[in-house]
């Protein structure tokens, strides 16, 4: 069984924990720069734009959560959904938290007239893309994730003068 419930600041180490668990099954384990401090701020100061909900078992354990924000469909006309994580320990994998974090966003999406909830997965993550598609979710054919970010942000975002920037690559 599981209980979903939003996520409050006591619950902010278990999150911060299964963040850095995330990167490591992600092959990315020191790629968190995250820290209880800013995951404090961006979820509970002041208009946080970030929410989390948390899945615990029967006995009141955590095992997994959602961390989630708006988005804008200018097509649509109305909000949206951006799922950025979900994760279930891996040993509470299969007793359906996954699924009952994701149908909580899909009501709080309905309940707000959002047109969706979306988000990305790694080409090699089978078992999550096998869920997403057991659970009715498609992948966007056609579509590429782009992102700016390191040393190529800072030299685009520096440039004002609408010059070229050289490529720089980054994960």
């Amino acid at each position: 069984m599981s209980v979903i419930r939003p996520a409050t600041p006591h619950d902010v180490p278990a999150i911060l924990r299964m963040i850095h668990e995330l990167a490591h099954y992600e092959k990315e384990p020191d790629a968190v720069r995250n820290t209880p401090e800013m995951l404090q701020q961006v979820l509970f100061g002041d208009n946080p734009r970030v929410f989390a909900a948390m899945a615990e078992n029967g006995a009141g354990e955590v095992q997994g959560f959602a961390l989630w924000f708006l988005n804008y469909s200018t097509w649509e006309g109305v909000h949206g959904i951006y799922l950025e994580d979900l994760y279930v320990s891996p040993e509470a994998r299969g007793e359906g938290h996954g699924k009952a974090l994701l149908q909580h966003l899909a009501a709080i999406a309905l309940e707000n007239g959002y047109a969706r909830v979306e988000w990305s997965v790694l080409d090699w993550n089978e078992p999550s893309i096998n869920f997403y598609r057991r659970v009715g979710a498609r992948a966007m054919d056609g579509w590429s994730t782009f992102r700016l970010t390191g040393e190529a942000l800072t030299a685009f975002g520096s440039d004002r003068s609408g010059s070229a920037v050289p490529a720089v690559a980054n994960g």
